[in-house]
């Protein structure tokens, strides 16, 4: 394996660890949220308590899609440079 395929590897596994990081996160974050909804005067510590935790979802979020064209984008490179290399060797291309 040459030194360039180990480089691009290694970059898609570092966006793609990135990304694991970030669901783990996410997911536990999201982990005490509720999908009901309060309209009694007396759940507003729930309320506010549910209002927090998707403040904190809403600030990670970016980063996760951030991380996932990462991931595609070096996929492409990762594919790129393995149809490139067949190519060559092939003698399709110079």
């Amino acid at each position: 394996m040459s030194v360039s395929a180990i480089v691009v590897w290694s970059v898609w596994v570092a966006f793609a660890i990135f990304l694991a990081v970030l669901y783990i996160y996410r997911s536990s974050l999201t982990r005490d949220e509720e999908d009901q909804i309060f309209l009694d005067e007396s759940f507003d510590n729930e309320k506010a308590h549910q209002a927090v935790i998707a403040a904190r979802v809403a600030k990670v979020e970016p980063l996760v899609r951030m991380a996932r064209w990462l991931v595609v984008a070096m996929t492409v490179v990762v594919i790129g440079y393995y149809v490139r290399d067949v190519m060559l060797q092939l003698h399709i291309m110079q």
